[in-house]
């Protein structure tokens, strides 16, 4: 109790409460406005977190840095405005793990370690990285494992994810490389077959330093309608210089996640490359090769554009008779090798007193018709093959095709290349006659004998074509002499005349 005489303290002054904690004055109208607006909010953030679709990590600013970084030191390189070589080229090349082990011998036939680099690109299941193909090969490029892709979507129905993980070759290309005095990334699949010397003769005729996108369309016009007639097909190749190869790197994992329903990584790199502007310049060496069977209508009539790459090689029958599929391929990069710009380049020759006609493929066949072809009879194709889609009709191609000649009696005798070498500046090839013959046949139903009838080997001798190939017109032969079992033909210059 309180002592006597002594007043009881006063109780403490309470602080003033913030404005925002004292409690709200009674206004129902103004409640309800707000847990309305609140349910609002709140269904709005729920729907927007369910709709939206997920995105991958975007680049962070470091990396575009390293990328814009890279573009500028291939830019600002001391060399920029010398002549194109291999060593400006970065090859990404596309490969699976357990198809590599068989394929890695088509990369065998033109990769040149001395003079080019890049690496082989495969998924997880790959044995190790960085490194060659097995231990002590040397001979083929360094294997890396691309980056893990499960992050992004995938709703093509018949399509595979691993389009994905090949897109980003280019992006992954360009960060390993980092500039380096690079010009070119050049983008194939493991069973391609590519020409490096007729690659740099191609892409040199372009400013690298410009944003180009090069290659070509595939040969079947239902592949070119269902994805795009103006897209490069990744199997026969595709170019991209260092600054649109820069560009793309930048952006290329945003841009790829708006495209989830598209089927392999061809057709996203295009979509993405259309995203920048950039249109394909076109290169009819580059072959995609999207045909089955037989290729020799294609072989025997390319056209006049310096043979660069082709695709499916596994899925053609063997290039010459009686080889087998490496072998073949073994003879035709050997020829390849020997005179790129001039390989599988037309030579047409008449022989007017037996009137015949003789068509060289250089590298691959020589056709001897037993009549006068005018030369736009001998340009189209004769579809000895099927599309990949097993389709066969004119119209399923891109080119100009033809039937196959149906009449024995107006058939080419064929002669394939046996061998091929280099006499000083001259290449030679021996062309040795085709097993199927059907001579008696010709003599019975065609009331003459087959043309050459007496002749087995044909040798055939060609001057390296000039640089300025793409302005010469396609040349003829100076001269056809016959000996015993022979013929000679020569083929001196880009425009010789009988």
């Amino acid at each position: 109790m309180p002592k006597p005489h002594q007043a009881s303290p006063a109780p403490p002054t309470p602080l003033p409460l913030p404005l925002s904690i004292l409690p709200p004055r009674s206004c129902p109208l103004a409640t309800a406005l707000l847990a309305l607006l609140s349910l609002l909010l709140a269904t709005a953030l729920w729907l927007v977190l369910v709709l939206s679709p997920a995105q991958p990590p975007v680049a962070s600013s470091s990396s575009a840095l390293s990328y814009a970084a890279a573009a500028d030191e291939a830019l600002s390189s001391g060399d920029a405005a010398s002549p194109l070589s291999l060593a400006h080229i970065v090859f990404g090349i596309a490969g699976s793990a357990h198809l590599w082990p068989r394929r890695r011998e088509y990369v065998r036939l033109w990769w040149d370690p001395a003079s080019m680099r890049g690496n082989v690109w495969l998924d997880a299941g790959a044995p190790g990285a960085p490194g060659p193909s097995a231990a002590g090969e040397d001979s083929l490029p360094p294997i890396r494992v691309s980056e893990d892709t499960s992050r992004f979507r995938y709703t093509n129905p018949t399509g595979h994810p691993s389009g994905l993980r090949i897109a980003r070759i280019a992006a992954e290309a360009v960060r390993l490389v980092g500039g380096g005095g690079a010009r070119w990334v050049v983008l194939v699949d493991d069973d391609t077959v590519l020409s490096p010397d007729n690659l740099v003769a191609v892409l040199g005729k372009y400013d690298w330093r410009e944003m180009v996108y090069v290659g070509a369309p595939s040969e079947s016009h239902s592949a070119n309608t269902y994805f795009s007639h103006g897209m490069a097909f990744g199997g026969g190749g595709v170019a991209l210089s260092f600054p649109l190869a820069a560009a793309l790197a930048r952006t290329l994992d945003v841009c790829i996640e708006r495209y989830p329903r598209l089927y392999g990584s061809d057709d996203r790199l295009h979509a993405c490359i259309t995203e920048l502007g950039v249109p394909l310049s076109r290169e009819h060496g580059f072959h995609q090769w999207d045909i089955r069977g037989n290729a020799h209508g294609i072989l025997a009539a390319h056209p006049i554009a310096p043979f660069i790459s082709i695709h499916h090689v596994e899925f053609v029958d063997p290039i010459y008779p009686g080889l087998n599929s490496l072998e073949s391929l073994e003879l035709f990069t050997k020829a390849m090798k020997i005179e790129p710009m001039s390989f599988l380049q037309r030579s047409v020759c008449y022989d007017k007193r037996q009137k015949l006609t003789l068509a060289i493929s250089l590298g691959y066949v020589v056709q001897v018709y037993p009549s006068v072809l005018l030369p736009p009879e001998l340009e189209r194709s004769e579809r000895t093959y099927t599309a990949f889609n097993r389709m066969s009709q004119r119209t399923e191609f891109d080119f100009d095709t033809k039937e196959i000649q149906k009449s024995m009696c107006k058939r080419p005798v064929l002669f394939f290349l046996k061998d091929v070498w280099k006499d000083g500046n001259i290449t030679r090839g021996s062309y040795i006659r085709s097993s199927e013959r059907d001579d008696l046949k010709r003599k019975v139903f065609c009331f003459r004998s087959p043309p050459l009838s007496g002749i087995d080997e044909i040798q055939v001798s060609a001057s390296p074509l000039s640089k300025r190939w793409h302005l010469a017109p396609r040349r003829l032969c100076s001269a056809v002499k016959e000996s015993i079992n022979e013929m000679y033909i020569f083929c001196p210059d880009d425009t010789c005349k009988m």
